[in-house]
């Protein structure tokens, strides 16, 4: 099944739903999707990623378990 058969099948489904308390929870599920989520950021922290896009740039990387470190360390500090 195709994105456009997967949507067409989707808004038949929904089109039939009566259940408004069931409605709501999909629209509930759609608006989460369409939110954009923004971390504030410290001054040191905006630095680091800049460095790090250069490095980056250079071929200097770490993996991604350890970035998921960082970044977990960074939102502890808030």
């Amino acid at each position: 099944m195709n994105t456009f058969q997967l949507k067409q099948e989707l808004i038949q489904s929904i089109s039939s739903i009566e259940d408004i308390d069931f409605l709501n929870a999909i629209k509930t599920i759609l608006d989460y999707k369409k939110k954009e989520f923004f971390i504030e950021l410290t001054t040191d922290q905006e630095k680091e990623l800049l460095l790090a896009s250069k490095e980056g740039k250079k071929g200097n990387v770490i993996s991604q378990s350890e970035m998921d470190q960082k970044v977990e360390e960074w939102l502890d500090e808030k």
